[in-house]
């Protein structure tokens, strides 16, 4: 039976300076992100996204994933542990961060750059879509050296279920792993491809919306489940709940721009 390495999450520690593993797998999709945006930037000029222009898109992507991701996790899914302890609400190096307020931080961003820029909204996520998958693949790498968002009681048969000893004794899904590789790489995979040939304006986006959304739905079967608002289960989590929209307009986005 596999037992989680219970990594230590600091990564580098100076003096009274820590560096933990979860903030340079955040550095990592970050700078993914620049290696990436430049490929595209080079392979597609007509889109007028340059080196600089890829790096105010990084400005305000940290700052929405950052913000947004944070009031998810508070808004989403921990309320009332927040609302007993509002100093933690900015501890954001202890993990704790929401996709979907994440992702909808990076939208209101992505509006704000392009309205800066004079570039339409779906000229920009249409763009940044498939930067986005490795990012989050080393955002679930951060999960697992941190043993959050472990997974659900696995058949004890499974050649990879794992204990979590912060959890209990029990065998486990490692579902952190299982996203890394869905949301990641496959999202990745699918999205480079999509995007490598001309889409009509927005369909780049319904893909990733379509691809994310249905991906986390399955995953959120293996992933032990969210208490959800104020400490209530459902039988549908949290995570699928979030995810239904993003299909659902993905689709939308995806069926509109074909019949256009």
């Amino acid at each position: 039976m596999l037992v989680h390495p219970q990594f230590d999450p600091i990564a580098i520690s100076l003096g009274p300076i820590s560096v933990r593993w979860y903030g340079l797998m955040y550095m990592a999709g970050f700078l993914l992100f620049l290696w990436l945006g430049r490929m595209r930037a080079e392979k597609f000029p007509q889109r007028g996204f340059t080196a600089q222009s890829l790096d105010d898109l990084l400005f305000y992507g940290v700052l929405g994933v950052i913000l947004g991701g944070r009031l998810g996790q508070v808004l989403f899914y921990e309320p009332g542990h927040y609302l007993s302890h509002p100093s933690e609400i900015l501890a954001v190096w202890k993990g704790g961060m929401s996709f979907h307020g994440g992702f909808l931080g990076v939208l209101c961003a992505m509006a704000l750059y392009g309205r800066k820029h004079g570039k339409t909204f779906f000229e920009v996520t249409d763009f940044i879509a498939p930067l986005v998958p490795l990012g989050l693949a080393a955002g679930r790498i951060g999960n697992f050296i941190n043993g959050e968002l472990w997974g659900r009681v696995a058949d004890p048969a499974l050649p990879w279920a794992m204990i979590f000893p912060q959890v209990d004794s029990q065998p486990r899904h490692p579902s952190q792993l299982y996203q890394f590789g869905a949301e990641g790489l496959l999202l990745f995979l699918i999205l480079w491809w999509y995007s490598a040939k001309p889409r009509p304006r927005g369909a780049v986006s319904g893909m990733f919306l379509v691809g994310y959304g249905m991906l986390r739905f399955l995953a959120e079967y293996f992933r032990e489940p969210d208490e959800g608002i104020f400490g209530i289960s459902y039988f549908v989590s949290m995570g699928q709940w979030l995810s239904l929209p993003m299909i659902a307009f993905g689709f939308y986005l995806l069926l509109q721009k074909r019949k256009s």
